[in-house]
């Protein structure tokens, strides 16, 4: 339980009030996820695909011998699979559901920074006007006059709730001849 406090007040001024995020760039929107679950970024490349899978996952990778599922953030977003550039990257990310502890890449466009939002610059989530699920969104954070979105990555990366995501290519829905 100390642990535990320790890995907040880590995320958490002395103040209380401000939090770490990792800010990065997504089909040219800024997004932001608390930094005390982003455990490493790494490089854009090895990912194996695996058949029958939504689209949004674009596969898998080996990251020092485990095998760890790798999202696409823009088509878990409901826009087309991101392009893979110079600047594309996989951040791994852990979350905790239920007690128990799931590691997934996801891919940006790019990583920004590490930056410092007070609790007080953090607006909640709208209602309407976004392109993204309500509750894929944990507020509004404010940087020097602009917008970045805080994802809420429990949400996001709720790998259940994928099964229950139509197939956009209609395969899944038509059954197999026999």
């Amino acid at each position: 339980m100390k642990q535990s406090s320790k890995q907040q007040s880590a995320a958490v001024d002395n103040a209380g009030d401000t939090a770490q995020y990792l800010t990065f760039m997504l089909g040219g929107e800024s997004f932001a996820i608390g930094i005390m679950g982003v455990k490493e970024i790494i490089e854009f490349s090895g990912i194996t695909e695996v058949p029958m899978m939504p689209e949004c996952i674009r596969g898998v990778i080996n990251l020092r011998g485990a095998v760890v599922p790798v999202m696409d953030l823009a088509a878990r977003f409901g826009r087309p699979l991101a392009v893979p550039g110079k600047r594309t990257c996989i951040v791994i990310v852990e979350t905790e559901t239920d007690g128990e502890r799931q590691v997934t890449g996801v891919v940006v466009d790019s990583v920004s920074a590490v930056l410092d939002i007070a609790a007080s610059e953090i607006e909640p989530a709208p209602s309407f006007g976004t392109r993204i699920q309500g509750d894929f969104i944990a507020g509004m954070g404010k940087l020097n006059g602009k917008f970045v979105i805080l994802l809420n990555v429990g949400q996001v990366l709720a790998l259940d709730a994928l099964a229950t995501l139509p197939d956009v290519t209609g395969a899944a829905s038509v059954p197999a001849a026999a």
